[in-house]
């Protein structure tokens, strides 16, 4: 299927991101059925805070297409967007959004919050669980491999 397609691409960018000692977190954003824009996670390497997977691709899908909405663009996330990402997509309007894995602890469309659901003149539509076991799997590697770090 499309959204397993897709969401593979978001995990090669975790990769990538895996491959700069950050938090592997990748996303892609999709229109008319071709990616155009991918980013993952670059907050160490940048030393800004700003620099998650989805604001990356975000900023390079308008960069793309010369325009801040991206009404008919589908984003593919690794990892539950946090509130952060959440209003970025919103007001960027991005259609709809895939994600793999929850984030019990900052995700903020089903987990911690809501705020796809907040009032707004934008709807965003999403789907959670996309190949939810691979996701999962990269970031909790990553966490253990650096608690093990820590221990000697």
């Amino acid at each position: 299927m499309q959204k397993e397609k897709y969401m593979k691409e978001a995990l090669k960018e975790a990769k990538k991101a895996l491959a700069k000692d950050e938090v592997p977190i990748g996303a892609v954003i999709v229109l008319e059925d071709k990616i155009i824009a991918r980013g993952h996670n670059l907050r160490e390497t940048k030393m800004n805070s700003l620099k998650h997977a989805e604001i990356v691709a975000i900023d390079k899908a308008c960069k793309k297409l010369n325009n801040f909405r991206l009404e008919n663009c589908e984003l593919y996330v690794t990892l539950e967007p946090c509130l952060m990402c959440s209003g970025a997509i919103v007001q960027s309007r991005v259609k709809k959004v895939y994600f793999g894995a929850s984030d019990e602890k900052y995700g903020a469309v089903t987990s911690v919050a809501n705020a796809f659901d907040i009032k707004s003149n934008h709807k965003v539509e999403f789907e959670a669980g996309v190949l939810k076991e691979e996701c999962e799997k990269i970031i909790k590697d990553f966490f253990k491999e650096l608690r093990e770090k820590k221990k000697k």
